[in-house]
């Protein structure tokens, strides 16, 4: 019986599952970057004035990114760029980095400040087609300019890693800021690439990262999907987009399966307001205003049409009930349900980095 490990949180869980029932195992590809090469690419950033880096998503990579910054600065006897992140994340941001590193909370919503590098690992978007830094900026401080790329989106369904008009609107916003920006792009064994320079121009390394994740795979019955990292997972809104990169593998009638603790709960206003009856779904298709998230339960409602949605994670039944969504109290749950529903032959095919990986 072979053994999957698979992220949930901070924590792996196993998948013990009979040979005869494992399709296959799908994980991105790509080469990646040395210790050298990632300090070659930081090399065109100027140490010698102060830094004020913002940490937009955490993960091991985003660490060794800022770790081989420091070392930089230490050679050259610069000093240290200041840290910043979200409230959420600073103790997440802090672990791992050396003890007289502090990590202080960014406030600043003045965003013209040239001091300022915004650093974050690429993720595939439902709605931008990439998560960037740009894309990330303009979710948390343009919320007018995201009703503009919401009405742009292409269709009422998912578009990972296609290249979209309404990404441009992100761009243009990020544009009238004096401010700079590292765009990491990796999949579960390291660096692919990495580009310095205006949050507006970094999306660039969205090629490196879809010729790393896509992959090319026949429809499956059923499809059991970890994000591959806990950052990709504390909520619902965040995990959902891993199974957006997965979507087109699952076949009509079929079954995909998320494995995201959701520690943080929803995640999502708009999916909270849903649950709570306070969003419609007919307000979706042409809201007056945007509500942080509307685009994901936009996709659930309509990917729902297609397949069945199921999830383990930490979230109330009373959650998952209102959106339709199969809930499970763990992977053993999972694999006794397909195999009662769908016959105990069934295979499963299994991703293991759901946030890093395309399938079509």
């Amino acid at each position: 019986m072979p053994e999957i490990w698979l992220n949930y949180g901070k924590t792996e869980v196993v998948l013990d599952i009979k040979a005869e029932n494992l399709d296959q195992t799908l994980d991105s590809q790509g080469t990646i970057l040395n210790d050298s090469e990632i300090g070659q690419k930081l090399d065109s950033i100027d140490i010698t004035k102060p830094i004020e880096l913002v940490v937009l998503n955490h993960s091991k990579l985003v660490k060794k990114t800022i770790l081989t910054l420091f070392e930089k600065c230490e050679l050259k006897s610069a000093p240290k760029p200041q840290i910043f992140a979200d409230k959420k994340i600073i103790k997440l941001v802090k672990a791992g980095l050396p003890e007289e590193n502090s990590v202080s909370e960014f406030r600043n919503t003045e965003l013209s400040n040239s001091n300022l590098v915004f650093i974050s690992e690429m993720e595939f978007d439902g709605l931008f087609g990439f998560e960037s830094n740009a894309t990330r900026l303009i979710k948390k401080f343009g919320n007018e300019q995201m009703l503009s790329a919401y009405e742009k989106r292409n269709g009422n369904l998912p578009t990972p890693g296609q290249e979209n008009e309404n990404v441009q609107i992100a761009q243009k916003f990020t544009d009238g800021f004096e401010i700079n920006a590292i765009e990491i792009a990796a999949n579960s064994k390291g660096i692919v690439d990495l580009v310095v320079g205006h949050p507006s121009k970094t999306i660039t390394v969205s090629k490196s990262f879809l010729n790393s994740a896509k992959k090319e795979v026949e429809k499956h019955r059923t499809l059991m999907i970890s994000t591959g990292k806990d950052s990709s997972n504390d909520s619902l809104g965040k995990s959902l987009n891993s199974l957006w990169n997965c979507n087109g593998a699952i076949k009509d009638g079929g079954l995909g399966i998320l494995l995201a603790e959701c520690k943080d709960g929803i995640g999502s206003e708009a999916i909270q307001q849903y649950i709570e009856g306070r969003m419609s779904l007919d307000r979706l298709k042409k809201p007056a205003k945007y509500v942080n998230g509307m685009e994901d339960l936009l996709f659930l409602t309509e990917i729902q049409k297609r397949f069945q949605v199921g999830l383990v994670s930490v979230l109330p039944e009373f959650y998952t009930k209102k959106l339709n969504i199969t809930s499970f109290a763990g992977i053993k749950r999972v694999m006794d349900h397909v195999l009662k529903v769908q016959g105990i032959k069934q295979k499963v095919a299994v991703v293991s980095d759901g946030a890093r990986l395309l399938l079509g």
